[in-house]
């Protein structure tokens, strides 16, 4: 061991005396993923007093500090998570916090750091990163002459945060042969790593870190620390720019490898937590299990293998929730999500045609379509199937002379921007359906209706209800056949969907605008 880890390891041994004074030891838990025959366990980090492991650095850093500090108070400067964990220290310690926290940190984390620290804090608002919020901290405690609390690059800080790796040695469910650690500043991985190699020396001490993320990895690949350009923040937890001097050098001496994840795979792993022990952690805290379910995806990792994964945390917004579950899709029997645009003829059933190309078993989960003036028609298709069922649905295509192009990352895509010219529909009408959510259901009503109308508008996204829920807009060759689609689709009421009903008039008029007289739907 170098001279840094030795002091690490000491501190790590003297902040077991001190960290559990304001929380209790989490638990284990093994995880049972579908088609996965490696033992997984949580770390369960989730379940602290503030639903993340970085009390236990905090805390150990300020109970350190001699009765004179703690008497002028302490600062620090946080993206959620480590606020928290100083508030409670603050709390328990009877000393004043200044948190310095950047302007978009979600609410659920200033109201948290709030609720813990009560009286003893004070949360100054600054800057539109962790980065800006940090330079402002560390200005304001040079001018009143106050501590600095670090969150990651304090051998207290990581002293703290390695009784997580503590717990799990004496946990008796080890050795484990990985470790995902997640990296932000690489406090956690440095203080765990130290550790785990000391008890442990067999086991592969795995760092991870987003995309866009990734400053430990390009510091350890310039051999210096570096800055990163561009930080992405869906993790936010784990967004810093440069990695800290003491952390880079023992991340550098500790750990065996790096894995990048993308805000994709870790929305997924959090789909996957919730499918196996439903529980839902922030993004930053389902890391670890994102780069477990890469490697075991490329075959990197023996079915006997023990695994380890930190949930590190769950304070995040409700309101995240809808972004992750639009973008998990399912990890179920190799099937993946991937979004298809299709050249289509403009010319009545076509959509229908296609949809009738899906094989049995592939779910439709989005479907994004509006008529435009081109002789050609291009559908996107968001379908959930294995690589086999895209092979058969391709297969089917070039029978007709087409191919599907994958258009997955794109943004407009993405973003659900559907354009359509309105000026060369004839006599549309925009209904908004409900339909049984089962494999089938809307291609019924595409077939009773088909007869009288051409489908020129489709918006639909699986919601994971009982029933779908589209916006389907219909043109018609003639206002007989528009009158006539109307009625059969009063009859399919209750039985082939569920409920229907045409947009109010004002929406309409934002939909489609100003029309020819003679294509006026009303």
């Amino acid at each position: 061991m170098s001279e840094l880890q030795d002091k690490l390891f000491d501190e790590i041994l003297q902040a077991r005396q001190r960290v559990y004074a304001v929380g209790e030891k989490t638990p284990l838990q093994q995880i049972n993923l579908p088609g996965i025959d490696a033992v997984v366990f949580a770390k369960r980090e989730d379940l602290g007093p503030i639903k993340a492991y970085k009390w236990r650095g905090a805390y150990n850093c300020m109970a350190k500090l001699s009765p004179e500090q703690r008497a002028g108070g302490v600062v620090a400067a946080s993206a959620g998570n480590h606020g928290q964990g100083v508030a409670l220290a603050a709390s328990k310690l009877g000393c004043k916090a200044y948190i310095f926290m950047p302007r978009s940190t979600p609410h659920v984390k200033q109201n948290a750091v709030r609720a813990h620290g009560g009286d003893n804090v004070e949360i100054i608002l600054t800057g539109d990163s962790y980065d800006a919020a940090s330079a402002a901290a560390h200005r304001f405690a040079e001018e009143k002459g106050l501590t600095f609390v670090h969150p990651y690059d304090d051998l207290s800080t990581m002293g703290g945060q390695g009784t997580l790796a503590d717990e799990v040695v004496m946990s008796g469910q080890g050795p484990f042969d990985r470790v995902y650690l997640q990296i932000g500043g690489g406090g956690l991985a440095s203080g765990c790593a130290c550790w785990f190699k000391k008890f442990w020396p067999g086991c592969r001490c795995i760092g991870v870190e987003g995309n866009d993320q990734a400053s430990m990895k390009l510091a350890k690949q310039m051999g210096k620390r570096s800055e990163l350009s561009y930080v992405d923040v869906f993790c936010d937890g784990t967004a810093v720019r440069i990695a800290g001097e003491n952390t880079f050098q023992l991340c550098s001496e500790l750990l065996d490898d790096f894995v990048t994840v993308s805000n994709e795979e870790v929305c997924q792993a959090i789909r996957s937590l919730w499918d196996s022990i439903r529980i839902a952690p922030e993004p930053s805290g389902a890391m670890g299990l994102a780069a477990f379910l890469q490697d075991w995806d490329h075959g990197r990792i023996r079915p006997d293998e023990k695994i380890l994964v930190i949930i590190s945390g769950a304070n995040m917004d409700f309101s995240q929730l809808g972004v992750i579950a639009s973008r998990s899709g399912v990890r179920e029997s190799n099937r993946k999500l991937r979004f298809l645009r299709i050249p289509m003829e403009t010319k009545r059933g076509q959509i229908l045609r296609y949809l009738e190309y899906i094989p049995e078993g592939v779910q439709l989960m989005d479907v994004q379509y509006g008529r435009t003036n081109s002789e050609l028609q291009h559908p996107v298709f968001g379908v959930l199937g294995t690589q086999e069922q895209f092979d058969e649905i391709n297969a089917s295509l070039k029978k007709y002379g087409l191919e599907a192009q994958d258009v997955t990352h794109d943004e407009d895509v993405a973003f659900r921007l559907i354009s359509y010219d309105r000026v060369h529909l004839s006599h549309p009408v925009f209904f908004v359906i409900e339909f049984p959510e089962r494999p089938g259901a809307f291609l019924e009503f595409m077939r009773a209706v088909g007869e009288y109308a051409n489908l020129c508008y489709f918006n639909y996204r699986y919601s994971g209800e009982s029933v779908g829920r589209a916006l389907v807009g219909l043109e018609f060759a003639s206002r007989a056949d528009r009158d006539a689609c109307r009625a059969r689709a009063e009859q399919l009421k209750g039985t082939t969907i569920q409920r229907i009903h045409e947009l109010s008039d004002d929406v309409r008029r934002r939909v489609l605008g100003r029309m020819s007289p003679e294509k006026e739907s009303c």
